[in-house]
């Protein structure tokens, strides 16, 4: 199945996009999702401790399970002074 992966602030960068289309399996979770980001972009990696994800408009853990179609949001941490 399709899903759609949006990258934020700098990690666009880190990508080369803003959003991508991956291939996971029927029975993905965020968490393959995540995986295969790594695998790809291994700058976002260095970052897995403190990635925040969201599933179309609400925050998602790594094991909510993911439909056909949905749109995952990949967020640095946020930083401020």
């Amino acid at each position: 199945m399709t899903v759609r992966v949006h990258f934020w602030s700098y990690f666009q960068d880190i990508a080369g996009a803003a959003a991508v289309e991956l291939e996971v399996p029927e029975g993905a979770r965020v968490s393959d999702v995540l995986e295969l980001a790594w695998a790809r972009w291994p700058g976002l990696g260095t970052m897995r401790g403190s990635t925040l994800v969201a599933v179309d408009v609400d925050y998602a853990e790594p094991g909510r399970l993911l439909a056909p179609g949905e749109e995952v949001s990949l967020f640095p941490p946020v930083q401020g002074g």
